[in-house]
């Protein structure tokens, strides 16, 4: 009798324990109410250490002890761009198969540049002037985005928010239910009529608040005191740029005169950051974003931190400060999705679309190699060197994201062979420094590069879009001028970008292999079990997946 109530005992044991672990199984199986990835715009990967002991515990913090950070993650292309980054994350693809091969570039077909999210179909929604909009159009493949839209039979909403339009827009995808950028002339988010005919009500309101001229009013002096920067320049460098129409690059930088007249100032400084936080909140409650029964995706992008380190550096006080208030925000925003969805309900991560180069003037002040070439000056001289060879004016039709356009037109009259025309490139070009080399566009696959930047410069090249001649620069060196800082290389400090993972089905952890930026959206796909976009060449992190 003992033995039979033991026996028995033992399967409601055993069933019980099987039936827990069946829950559990369900349980991971769960899709999160919502995902919300977030692009800081030039944000390098060592920012995420550079400024840790004075980080708060619930913001970067937090990220790398309760999420899983792929350390070693790099683009997978070059140039480095705004447009490109955003539209390869959610992708998965390259710009040689998208199609976005920078901001803007040269269309031959048309004779003009175009802008990556500009379309003349659509009109500005939410302004109170008449212009042309923006949509994601120009985008050959669809995003993450568009996928979940898909595999929900369109349940899903997807919603894009950013101060640029292009990192709002391409992320949103072509199937977005909404994509809001910010309008500086008016100090307003809009949309196009590509997504709907008027803004919701929320957004109104919203913009209605005029929350910028509240911003303006504390001006922006550094959160703690400027004397603690230690890991920053000089407060005034010579190589640092200006914003707003201010004299000199220092703090504090005043902002009180800007209230109800110039809402573009916003953008180079850390409350475009609060401005973004807090519209992405209003979209979150406006849509009820997370609220269903299907997954919802939230595509959140930071310009502000892109706009301060084009104009002051990255090693200046700027964006150390910018870096401090960004972290304390983010803090704030986790704990806003953990009250309004619970820890392990929302599944998020945050990543870059480039890094940035230090500023030339920088490198050369502590005796490092640098310097900036002009495109300007490149313009002229392969022009006027075509001319005196070939007799050809109007030779070239426009220099972009560092690769030469040639009016091949021109040359139809002309007895000539493709090679002579690149050697006259190439000699016009040889002397100025910084220049490594000029490449034909045409024979990558050709070219004596190493294995990594030709893989890059490939994946970077789109047939029907990129430039006949593409100019590769020595390291260190930029396109444009010493003051400031930019990208769109293919070395390191371009392409070295963070992304970590954190909240649903995501335990703690790192991995220091090589991952790609095109990795990001496949393991979404993988993680939700629903199809990779159509132009995806990633593939999924098993770190992040196999769980």
């Amino acid at each position: 009798m003992k033995l039979k109530f033991c026996l028995g005992f033992a399967i409601l044991l055993s069933a019980a324990h099987l039936k827990g672990q069946s829950n559990i199984k369900a349980n991971t199986r769960a899709q999160p109410k919502i995902i919300v990835g977030m692009m800081v715009d030039q944000m390098r990967w060592d920012y995420l250490y550079k400024f840790r002991d004075r980080y708060t515990d619930g913001g970067f913090k937090r990220l790398l002890r309760d999420g899983f950070s792929c350390e070693n993650t790099h683009i997978d292309y070059s140039p480095t761009i705004t447009a490109c980054g955003h539209t390869s994350v959610y992708t998965g693809s390259v710009p040689a198969i998208h199609g976005i091969i920078g901001n803007s570039w040269y269309d031959k077909s048309l004779g003009r540049n175009v802008g990556c999210v500009d379309d003349k179909e659509v009109q500005l929604v939410g302004t109170l002037r008449s212009a042309e909009g923006q949509s994601p159009r120009q985008n050959l493949a669809t995003t993450i985005t568009d996928q979940l839209r898909i595999a929900t039979n369109f349940k899903s909403r997807t919603v894009g928010v950013a101060i640029k339009d292009r990192a709002s827009i391409l992320p949103a995808g072509h199937t977005a239910t909404g994509a809001f950028w910010y309008e500086g002339d008016e100090g307003r988010f809009v949309t196009s009529t590509f997504y709907m005919d008027k803004l919701p009500d929320w957004a109104v309101k919203f913009n209605q608040q005029k929350i910028v001229d509240r911003y303006y009013k504390n001006n922006w002096n550094t959160l703690y005191p400027i004397s603690t920067y230690a890991l920053s320049t000089a407060d005034d460098k010579g190589y640092e740029g200006t914003a707003n129409g201010e004299a000199k690059p220092v703090f504090p930088h005043q902002l009180t005169q800007f209230a109800g007249k110039n809402y573009n100032a916003v953008k180079t400084t850390p409350y475009g950051n609060t401005l973004t936080f807090e519209f992405a909140k209003a979209a979150i409650e406006g849509y009820n974003l997370g609220g269903e029964t299907v997954t919802d995706f939230l595509a959140v992008s930071f310009s502000s931190p892109d706009a301060i380190g084009h104009t002051y550096g990255p090693n200046s006080i700027e964006m150390e400060d910018n870096y401090l208030r960004l972290d304390k925000e983010l803090a704030s925003f986790f704990k806003y999705l953990d009250d309004k969805f619970g820890k392990g309900n929302y599944l998020y991560f945050i990543t870059a679309d480039h890094g940035v180069a230090e500023s030339p003037g920088f490198y050369m002040e502590n005796r490092m190699p640098s310097g900036a070439v002009s495109d300007k000056e490149v313009y002229k001289l392969v022009t006027t060197a075509l001319q005196e060879k070939f007799d050809v004016k109007d030779a070239v039709l426009a220099i972009s994201n560092s690769q030469i356009y040639i009016n091949w037109d021109a040359f139809k009259s002309k007895s000539f062979e493709r090679k002579s025309i690149t050697d006259v490139i190439v000699s016009a070009l040889r002397p100025i420094r910084g220049i490594a080399r000029v490449q034909p566009s045409d024979d990558l696959s050709g070219a004596s590069l190493p294995g990594l930047p030709k893989t890059m410069l490939i994946n970077g090249f789109n047939a029907r879009r990129s430039g006949d001649y593409m100019i590769i620069l020595q390291p260190t060196w930029v396109m444009g001028g010493v003051k400031g800082a930019t990208h769109g290389t293919w070395y390191t400090y371009d392409t070295h970008i963070p992304l970590v993972w954190m909240g649903w089905s995501i335990k703690p952890g790192f991995t220091n292999r090589k991952t790609g930026m095109t990795a990001i959206a496949p393991t979404i796909a993988a993680l939700l079990h629903i199809q990779a976009p159509s132009g995806c060449i990633g593939e999924a992190i098993t770190e992040v997946t196999d769980r």
